[in-house]
């Protein structure tokens, strides 16, 4: 059963571009699931336009590597490689110690309240079993005030580039509820050493929520590899 999404129509730009867009942020979101064909003839009647956008927008997102063609099947959603989150991470890591050395320095008052309200509000989040969608944008408004206070607006710029690459490693991560808890005491941790601006702690203390982020996501797909190979080895028997 496909997943439920729906063209946001804006009058700005071209249908392809909605279609594209849509199409994208499903992928991005985890709605539509690493491995799940893209059936034109479905998707055109889901979204209420003709195979033709649809078509363009496959094509697009397979030059951006979310999607591939697999000869005798069609397109695909691009299952996660080991070479893209490291290539993601390893720049989301190298900004989020920038982002913590200028928010340690540069931080205010009302900007402390707001992120140690958004600490207790991801922890609420998950104590009462939110949806990995739900998690996903705490964790996310968690780390957008620290942005914020950077007062760097190139730095913001550039973390929001990549912020929807970020947010597909950021879900698969979240899908591994033993590291919720982990999550939480990260940024506990992370806000503790902002308030008391002690830069050196608090980058430390992010590569290291960045690096665990990596090595868990590594883990979980070497074992969906594992668990795919057995049964494949399972039906050729």
């Amino acid at each position: 059963m496909m997943s439920e999404f729906t063209v946001n129509m804006n009058e700005y730009l071209p249908l392809r571009d909605l279609v594209f867009n849509t199409l994208r942020q499903a992928i991005l979101k985890g709605e539509l699931k690493p491995g799940e064909r893209l059936m034109e003839i479905q998707l055109a009647e889901k979204l209420g336009v003709s195979r033709t956008p649809i078509r363009e927008a496959i094509r697009k997102l397979e030059l951006e590597g979310l999607v591939i063609m697999i000869p005798r099947r069609g397109a695909e959603v691009a299952k996660i490689s080991h070479k893209s989150l490291q290539d993601v991470l390893e720049v989301r890591g190298a900004l989020e110690e920038l982002a913590t050395d200028l928010a340690c320095q540069r931080i205010n008052d009302e900007e402390l309240k707001e992120l140690t309200e958004a600490e207790d509000h991801f922890k609420k989040v998950v104590e009462n079993n939110g949806s990995e969608m739900e998690i996903a944008e705490a964790d996310e408004a968690y780390h957008d005030i620290i942005y914020k206070a950077t007062r760097n607006d190139k730095l913001i710029q550039m973390i929001n580039n990549l912020r929807e690459q970020m947010y597909r490693y950021r879900l698969e991560y979240i899908k591994d509820e033993a590291q919720r808890g982990t999550l939480i005491s990260e940024h506990e941790n992370i806000l503790q050493a902002i308030k008391i601006r002690d830069i050196i702690r608090a980058k430390t203390l992010m590569k290291e929520h960045i690096d665990n982020q990596e090595l868990t996501v590594s883990q979980n797909l070497e074992g969906e590899s594992a668990e795919a190979a057995a049964k494949n080895s399972a039906k050729r028997r």
